[in-house]
């Protein structure tokens, strides 16, 4: 069933048509905010997911969502007891508007600082200008916003006592990210420190071409080394807590239904990270053998 699940979910972002729309119930439909580790909240959507890391010094927000999702966002923040305006960092996934459309919104309300992996800067900084595949109705304009630090593949973010790490993990985006992070879970023994991984994204969909054809060149040079790299760096990685982008990546909805009697342990989950993965790699290369075998007739 997991199998099957992922698999579905990818194959909705390797279609012709766009699924990016921000009438996706989903997308917009609220969803109580709870804990994932002592000091990690799940503030987004029923799927998309935006993560509050919680700092003595202050606090980190992993993707601002649709442009529409700040107050949704922030009323999450505010039922877990924490103050919007304690959020001093602000991270992203991808730049696609699904995850960044209400950065400029955060930025504006809570002034905190933006940072960016180097391939998505210039898209947040454009409003989606610069994306590799604009202009397209898949790839939908934002309100632009000013990026402060440019981050590079191995970076590390650091806020009080937590530490994140930055893993570029392109492909979907030139700089989408995946996340990663150390921490405990409440209810695990004292000292027991989890690997949580927070995966950026692996899908794609029609427009992306891996293959140049007449009239159509790769959709950007280093696509597929990319997509390779990434699959390279997520299997290398090690993960107790697997965490997504899209709930849907990590079966969420599901799992919730089992966290008011097994807790945040639900999302201890390596075999499930693993085989998004191998689907995930597994999808791309047979498109790619697709694009190939049909560039050489």
């Amino acid at each position: 069933m997991r199998a099957l699940l992922c698999c579905l979910f990818l194959l909705l972002f390797c279609g012709s048509t766009s699924v990016f729309a921000e009438d996706n119930a989903s997308w917009t439909t609220p969803i109580a905010p709870f804990q994932i580790a002592d000091n990690l909240y799940y503030v987004g959507s029923e799927d998309l997911a935006s993560y509050l890391v919680v700092t003595p010094q202050g606090d980190i927000l992993i993707n601002a969502n649709l442009a529409s999702s700040p107050p949704q966002i922030r009323a999450s923040v505010e039922k877990l007891g924490f103050r919007w305006s304690d959020i001093k960092v602000l991270l992203n996934s991808q730049a696609h508007y699904d995850h960044v459309g209400g950065a400029a919104e955060v930025v504006r309300e809570t002034h905190a600082r933006n940072m960016v992996m180097d391939g998505d800067a210039s898209v947040m900084e454009t409003g989606a200008r610069t994306d590799f595949l604009a202009p397209s109705p898949n790839i939908a304009a934002y309100a632009p916003v000013h990026v402060d630090r440019v981050l590079h593949d191995g970076d590390t973010v650091s806020l009080g006592d937590v530490t994140l790490t930055a893993h570029k993990t392109a492909g979907h985006t030139r700089g989408c990210t995946t996340w990663t992070m150390r921490a405990h879970l409440p209810g695990e023994p004292a000292g027991t420190m989890r690997d949580i991984v927070i995966v950026g994204g692996v899908g794609f969909w029609g427009e992306y071409h891996f293959v140049a054809t007449p009239g159509h060149p790769v959709s950007y040079p280093g696509i597929v080394q990319d997509f390779e790299h990434t699959f390279s760096e997520l299997l290398a990685l090690h993960c107790d807590v697997f965490l997504g982008a899209h709930g849907g990546y990590f079966d969420m909805l599901t799992k919730l239904k089992r966290y008011p009697q097994a807790g945040a342990r639900v999302f201890i989950d390596p075999a499930g990270y693993k085989e998004f993965v191998a689907d995930a790699q597994k999808t791309f290369r047979k498109a790619l053998s697709k694009q190939e075998a049909a560039a050489a007739r």
